[in-house]
């Protein structure tokens, strides 16, 4: 019964951005607040996090010493997003990112904590 309901889930290609902080569990934990918050402005502020949001293709997970942003529109969109990233780091280098993209098949989940997730073969691999 299990495997007839995962072969009825709807399937989508996402491209992933995978984000982390180098050095993120050595940092005090008020630098660790600070790298976050930080980080979550210069992500927010990206133009392709802002189209996706307002378009309703773009999942934001976060992973503890950063996150993942699910595309759902164009391949290029996790690129843009990252390289606008990383200009904004160059002004202000507080910390180092480690970043990698993947696309592939997704569906959409719910976690544990009522979310949206995604779970597939497009969310599972870390590039560094």
């Amino acid at each position: 019964m299990l495997a007839e309901a995962k072969s009825n889930l709807p399937l989508e290609i996402a491209h992933v951005l995978f984000i982390d902080i180098v050095g993120y569990s050595k940092l005090l934990i008020d630098d660790q607040h600070d790298a976050q918050q930080q980080l979550s402005r210069i992500v927010r502020s990206t133009n392709e996090f802002r189209v996706a949001e307002r378009d309703g293709k773009l999942v934001r997970l976060p992973t503890g010493d950063g996150m993942a942003l699910v595309f759902f529109s164009n391949p290029e969109a996790p690129v843009q997003c990252a390289t606008e990233i990383t200009k904004a780091l160059k002004n202000n280098p507080t910390f180092e990112l480690r970043m990698g993209i993947h696309s592939g098949a997704v569906s959409g989940v719910t976690d544990v904590n009522e979310r949206s997730n995604v779970a597939g073969a497009g969310s599972s691999l870390r590039i560094n």
